[in-house]
């Protein structure tokens, strides 16, 4: 494969991929982190994978290296005392970078907060509380699957919504 080529194909996977990492570490630079070292992998074995498997290829790729980075002891570190206060800095770099996260954040919690019952309640709980799923089923004294599948179509919904309004 090129550079050229290789390129595109980054281009095409690249949100995928920091998706991927993301939803596993939850902090921005070591997802861009893991996404480049995913990136990287690929290149190197891109060879053994043929065109029509990239995608799944690919999400198997993050999903290892973030669970690599999970299992690291450099995860598991203890925080130095005062080291809390950098944790509260965006990890974005550019002002601009900030404020397009604040707004997409912003943006998604109003969305949320307009989901229709049953969606609603659950989603609140589950996103805003980050209350686990059991929890939530006792405290809607609902079964945990109904809750579940609540859940997975209300985050189906707010990926329909978002998608238009990125489609504008």
């Amino acid at each position: 494969m090129t550079n050229e080529s290789f390129s595109q194909f980054v281009g095409q996977y690249e949100k995928l991929v920091f998706t991927v990492c993301f939803q596993m570490v939850r902090d921005y630079q070591e997802a861009q982190n893991l996404s480049q070292e995913t990136f990287l992998s690929a290149f190197r074995n891109i060879d053994r994978c043929p065109p029509e498997h990239y995608k799944p290829w690919l999400c198997r790729i993050a999903t290892n290296k973030a669970k690599d980075h999970l299992k690291s002891a450099y995860a598991r570190r203890v925080s130095a005392p005062g080291e809390e206060a950098m944790d509260a800095l965006p990890a974005q770099g550019s002002p601009e970078e900030w404020l397009l996260a604040e707004e997409g954040e912003t943006r998604i919690q109003e969305r949320i907060r307009a989901l229709p019952e049953p969606y609603h309640k659950v989603s609140i709980l589950y996103f805003f509380e980050e209350k686990p799923v059991e929890e939530i089923a006792k405290l809607l004294n609902r079964p945990k699957k109904t809750v579940q599948t609540q859940l997975y179509r209300a985050k189906q919904i707010l990926r329909e919504q978002l998608g238009k309004e990125l489609d504008r």
